[in-house]
């Protein structure tokens, strides 16, 4: 298979947009306003006598401006009264795109520094694959970047960060954060009933589902609860039947699969359950699929795959009927891309952030049945992290669109 390595590494990193949070007043941060940022409907309605591009109509260069790369707009705002008015606030801007139907994924890198542990997030354009930053993440302890679980609901340009726990004492929190792509900005939402890290996390049907983890005292939990978004509410669900801790978890079907991941020194097949939220029951989970869960995983096509952590292996995709994983053709992960990885998807495409936050892009292909089920290849190409990055590890990437 091709491999096609696209460098960012000269390229600057670029903020997406205002720094702004709506938080406590401890966090809130002074932004200068302008009449342009915040213009009045007399102000509007009288720059809407100037074309936005003279020669064409306003729709088509409404159009046109839409598409602009994000690291272009503080030179295009300067053009004219009314690009800097369009260009100027990223809200404003990802508001009219997305009400013109526009859907350009991007890949939110939630990373930590190796030496000093700090936390923030990093920002993939996956169009013109250039770096951004957005906000810092309203989180004033030192915490363990592996004990949060984030996850997003891609198509609203939303993702939620729950839970984490705090590094010097072990304790576990309760914390839910909300980022909004079009707002650029972090809100502070209900707090979990229960306070845990290192948990399963998942959406379905546009509800925010977390079980087990590790609880205040370091024993390891079975409840389980799930997040409204738009009532901004907690709610308990059935327990897990089964106090464990999560290695990783995925949606699939419509159902929750959690697994705790083999554990040192492999003498006991790891456990795994399965939650259906339309009988809010859990069941265990399925010999084979539990025990060749060995990475992380994403799901393609319908179909479950893993990027397996344990060694440089082929990517590969669980198959129901047989309860056993199979291998994909294609080559394995490029060698660029070092463990630990954080892995997630859009479309059909697998996308595999390792240390330095170098990412390998794999376009998975269906390529026919054979013996009624689906055969599968990879095709791999590594988009190179600005050299800033060389320090950067990372713990969890989502995919949004705005």
């Amino acid at each position: 298979m091709q491999r096609v390595r696209l460098s960012s590494q000269q390229a600057p990193v670029h903020k997406l947009g205002e720094s702004q949070m709506t938080l406590s007043p401890k966090f809130r941060l002074a932004v200068i306003q302008s009449s342009l940022l915040n213009p009045s409907p007399e102000l509007e309605s009288s720059l809407r006598t100037e074309p936005l591009i003279p020669g064409l109509p306003d729709d088509v260069a409404l159009n046109c401006l839409l598409r602009l790369p994000v690291e272009s707009h503080a030179a295009c705002r300067t053009v004219c009264k009314r690009w800097h008015l369009l260009l100027g606030n990223k809200e404003r801007f990802f508001t009219r795109r997305k009400e013109l139907g526009f859907k350009d994924p991007w890949l939110f890198v939630f990373a930590f520094h190796k030496c000093t542990g700090k936390i923030q997030w990093q920002v993939l354009d996956l169009i013109h694959y250039s770096w951004h930053t957005i906000p810092a993440m309203p989180c004033k302890d030192k915490v363990c970047p592996h004990g949060f679980r984030c996850v997003s609901i891609p198509r609203e340009s939303t993702l939620f960060v729950c839970g984490g726990m705090v590094s010097d004492v072990d304790c576990p929190l309760d914390l839910v954060l909300k980022y909004e792509m079009q707002k650029n900005r972090w809100t502070v939402m209900n707090k979990m009933i229960t306070a845990r890290s290192f948990f399963a996390s998942g959406v379905i049907d546009g509800m925010i589902y977390v079980a087990g983890g590790s609880s205040a005292d370091l024993f390891e939990l079975d409840s389980a609860e799930v997040l409204d978004p738009i009532k901004g509410s907690w709610r308990p669900i059935a327990s897990m039947g089964t106090n464990m801790a999560s290695y990783d978890a995925a949606v699939l079907n419509g159902k929750l699969l959690v697994t705790e991941g083999w554990l040192w020194p492999f003498f006991v097949s790891p456990r795994g359950q399965v939650y259906d939220p339309r009988t809010d029951n859990w069941e265990s989970m399925a010999v084979g699929l539990r025990e060749g869960w060995t990475g992380s995983s994403v799901v393609v096509y319908g179909h479950l795959f893993v990027v397996s952590e344990l060694e440089r292996m082929k990517l590969k995709v669980y198959d129901p009927n047989t309860d056993s994983w199979e291998t994909i053709e294609g080559p394995p992960l490029p060698e660029q891309i070092c463990k630990p990885f954080a892995v997630n998807a859009c479309d059909s495409r697998i996308y595999v952030v390792g240390r330095n936050l170098h990412v390998a892009v794999g376009h998975i292909s269906r390529l026919g049945t054979s013996e009624k089920k689906w055969r599968f290849s990879v095709e791999w190409r590594v988009v190179d992290a600005p050299e800033s990055f060389s320090d950067l590890t990372p713990s969890s990437s989502q995919v949004l669109f705005a």
